[in-house]
């Protein structure tokens, strides 16, 4: 970990809400709050989230799997985002969630003319601002945490964490 720790405190609350607290309680409700109030559908988000997790390396976020109303993706989800482009498991709107987090994130000066003609033929505007606020969150919280080493020592509400196996969100 990069960041000095104290005895028995919990990395995360210690990082984000107490040695930044104006900035850190804030983030933390902007992350809480793409996952308490998305409108996308559970593939598409998780599709975009995960290629966000892969590009950080956050152990954490790869671990996470979001739940609604007790459905999560399936265990091979994972491994078909990272072949967004051939995988016959996702339909277009999965496919372009996973694809706009991709260029999103090593290449948002690339988003031309063709990738918006297929982007607006899939997603409403109001859609595509949510997406790309919640792939704004996954890409700065998530790469925050992994570059401080908080992603290693992170912990869900229940107490499982990322080395305990894969993890669904509460």
């Amino acid at each position: 970990m990069n960041i000095d720790i104290p005895e028995g405190r919990d990395a995360i609350e210690y990082v984000w809400g107490e040695m930044v607290p104006g900035i850190g309680i804030a983030a933390s409700n902007f992350s809480l709050s793409v996952y308490a109030n998305t409108t996308l559908g559970l593939r598409e988000f998780e599709a975009a989230r995960l290629r966000i997790a892969q590009i950080n390396g956050c152990v954490f976020c790869l671990d996470w799997r979001t739940e609604r109303d007790g459905q999560k993706v399936e265990e091979e989800f994972a491994e078909a985002v990272t072949r967004w482009r051939t995988t016959d498991a996702f339909d277009d709107r999965t496919r372009l969630a996973a694809e706009y987090a991709e260029r999103y994130a090593l290449d948002h000066h690339g988003l031309d003319d063709e990738f918006w003609t297929r982007m607006t033929a899939h997603y409403s505007q109001l859609e595509i601002v949510e997406l790309s606020m919640s792939i704004g969150s996954w890409l700065a919280f998530g790469r925050l945490n992994h570059v401080l080493g908080l992603d290693t020592v992170c912990t869900l509400p229940s107490g499982t964490s990322p080395s305990a196996g894969r993890a669904a969100a509460p």
